[in-house]
């Protein structure tokens, strides 16, 4: 990425959820800075929730050398729900690059050693392009001014563009149906192997449903889970599933070295890769993108990630896991179920109302 932004000429857009102070966060303040000093126009677009240790001042800098700067949703309490969770860096409108990572220091490494395990991909040619068209809408509705709102009731920035290199799946909060999950629902209708890695797990009742039947029909459905994760929450949400998935014949392993923070949906010869978990938020409230390839190379490409992956990992054994969890590990995880599957998207929908 910093190789990227050096290089370019003409255009840079940055879009990330955390930038988080640090070494490496001064690393690319530093070449947006030199950038703009050879003449690059650069837009940044940093969500204000995510970045909420990142002090304004950190890009005086950047604005002084003639960088353009926007939080997205400024923090109010009436729409805090609705966040930017992508990840994008477009150089030039010909190289991106979009993944799960941020701008912090914990993805300094090789995620087995230290650093934890992320994914990201390179992208050229018309997704490029696409990119940057959907940076530069949500670069426009940044600060949810007044009369932006709609957006909430029916989002531009919703939507699913196809090119001949794949397609770009831009998931939002409204009342439309999301494009991931409906590319999702599409893909899982009979597929025979299913591979999936995922930071935050917690799918909806359709798409668990869709995994059960892929079972059933005698398919294979494979999860790589964290087995330590950033958001404890999330990981006790997450396994309170384990025993139905268990039972319904998933296997079910847990990355072990460090913290898995990576997303990646291989689906037969089908690929999704991008910021997106496959958990309630980032399927209805957050900013979102998928991109969806049908490209055999990198399908076995994604394919060798998730078995290097699976050599890090311990496999889940209902017998076991049965005999192992406690009263009060049960208690904690339906605990965390209700607030992340029930209560955070009853509250998002009671913000949406309001704003709309």
């Amino acid at each position: 990425m910093l190789e990227a932004i050096s290089s370019a000429r003409e255009t840079i857009r940055l879009e990330m959820y955390i930038v988080y102070p640090s070494p490496i966060a001064e690393q690319f303040r530093e070449a947006l800075v030199d950038a703009c000093q050879r003449g690059v126009r650069v837009h940044l677009l940093i969500d204000a929730f995510g970045s909420i240790s990142l002090p304004e001042t950190f890009w005086s800098a950047f604005k002084a050398s003639g960088g353009h700067f926007r939080w997205f949703n400024p923090l109010k309490l009436k729409r805090i729900s609705f966040r930017d969770h992508r990840k994008i860096l477009v150089c030039d409108e010909r190289i991106a690059f979009i993944g799960g990572f941020n701008i912090s220091t914990e993805y300094d490494g090789d995620g087995v050693t230290r650093g934890w395990r992320d994914l990201g991909m390179r992208i050229s040619g018309r997704l490029a392009i696409e990119l940057s068209r959907a940076f530069d809408d949500m670069f426009a509705i940044a600060d949810f001014k007044k009369g932006r709102l709609a957006m909430l009731r029916k989002s531009k920035e919703q939507k699913t563009i196809a090119s001949p290199d794949g397609t770009l799946l831009l998931g939002a909060p409204g009342r439309q149906r999301n494009p991931l999950r409906i590319s999702l629902h599409q893909d899982l209708k009979s597929p025979r192997h299913v591979q999936i890695i995922c930071a935050y797990f917690l799918p909806t009742w359709r798409i668990r449903r869709e995994l059960f039947r892929i079972v059933r029909q005698g398919g294979l459905v494979q999860l790589i889970l964290p087995a330590k994760s950033d958001v404890t929450l999330s990981q006790l949400a997450s396994r309170s599933l384990y025993r139905r998935f268990l039972r319904a014949g998933i296997e079910i392993y847990e990355y072990q070295p460090q913290i898995l923070h990576a997303k990646l949906i291989i689906i037969d010869d089908i690929v999704y890769a991008g910021s997106a978990n496959l958990d309630v938020r980032s399927l209805q409230m957050n900013y979102e993108l998928l991109v969806r390839l049908t490209n055999p190379r990198l399908a076995q490409e994604a394919r060798e990630i998730f078995k290097a992956d699976l050599a890090h990992c311990v496999q889940i054994q209902l017998a076991r896991w049965r005999r192992e969890r406690t009263l009060w590990a049960k208690l904690k995880s339906h605990w965390a179920y209700f607030i992340l599957a029930r209560l955070d998207p009853f509250l998002a929908r009671q913000q949406l109302k309001r704003l709309r």
